[in-house]
């Protein structure tokens, strides 16, 4: 594992989602074509998105259009806020009966009244490519093929094409959500690390994670990794997209850059920072995925790639 020691100046690593991004993108279209070539089937994604949220409808929109770029067939269902469970029940069961959809993801988080997990039961785990149904959560603790949360997916794909270490590493995952921690301690279980999973219950935080040669933060608190909590040269995933617009924040977790920052809280109102304070982390970290344009791209890329897997699986090839 990479090794370094905190010094006047240093900066860690860029860990490059959106490089990454791009190559498993262009991996799809390439697969994209030669399905097409080859078999005649053009994969095609559904999103559905309910209500008027408006992250979910800038999210939702850019799947959408990165999957018709891709070459894929795409729909988007937007429901109205007031939808039902049975009619968000109904319209799943439409896409799963339809030969030409391969991949459903229901855009999260749902409106009160619907019963969330009901849904997402009923998608064909077979077009689950956003990987929550119960059957491939399964799957994915067994070690058995299954598909994955896209955002554990991306991260794992960061780390293995960058030539992070992960057998034999401790990994440290801060967060147990069901999108992201747990299954993410999963798959780095799976290839071999020995993995700590922190919550708010976790004594001593700082004293977990500073043990950790690959530390993953993903509990949506903007800057809660700070130096301390940092092994030297230890590899930092942020996973967090925390929107600040206090001018006096931005200059405390952004240090020297701060005043770029600022510019953006000035002219849109906020800007982005992760889990992970960067001014502090960035001097003790070996490689530090930043936000945004580390982890978000990632998620994006294996939709993409978890819906052309599943055209391939529902024909057999």
């Amino acid at each position: 594992m990479m090794t370094a020691t905190m010094t006047e100046g240093r900066r860690a690593t860029v860990l490059d989602g959106a490089r990454v991004a791009e190559e498993i993108k262009a991996e799809a279209t390439a697969e994209v074509a030669r399905l097409a070539r080859a078999h005649g089937i053009r994969p095609g994604l559904a999103v559905v998105r309910v209500g008027d949220d408006p992250a979910s409808a800038v999210y939702v929109r850019n799947k959408v259009r990165t999957s018709e770029q891709l070459g894929l067939h795409s729909e988007h269902h937007a429901l109205a806020a007031d939808t039902t469970s049975e009619q968000l029940l109904a319209l799943v069961a439409e896409l799963n009966a339809r030969a030409e959809i391969d991949g459903i993801l229901v855009q999260l988080p749902l409106p009160p009244q619907i019963d969330e997990a009901r849904v997402l039961a009923a998608i064909d785990p077979r077009k689950d490519v956003d990987g929550f149904h119960p059957l491939n959560v399964g799957n994915l603790v067994l070690g058995r093929p299954a598909f994955v949360p896209c955002t554990p997916a991306g991260i794992y794909e960061l780390l293995a094409r960058t030539g992070v270490e992960i057998g034999g590493a401790h990994a440290c995952v801060v967060g147990r959500s069901h999108i992201v921690g747990r299954p993410l301690a999963q798959l780095l279980l799976q290839h071999d690390a020995t993995v700590t999973v922190c919550h708010s219950r976790t004594r001593d935080l700082a004293a977990v994670t500073r043990a950790a040669d690959i530390l993953v933060a993903a509990v949506g608190r903007p800057g809660l990794i700070r130096a301390a909590h940092v092994k030297p040269g230890a590899t930092v995933v942020d996973v967090g997209m925390n929107k600040i617009t206090d001018e006096a924040a931005a200059r405390e977790l952004f240090g020297a850059r701060a005043d770029e920052r600022i510019e953006v809280i000035r002219r849109r109102g906020y800007t982005l920072v992760g889990d992970v304070h960067p001014a502090e982390v960035e001097a003790v970290a070996g490689r530090l995925t930043p936000v945004p344009g580390g982890v978000g791209p990632l998620t994006v890329a294996m939709l993409m790639r978890n819906t052309v897997t599943a055209a391939r699986r529902l024909r057999g090839l």
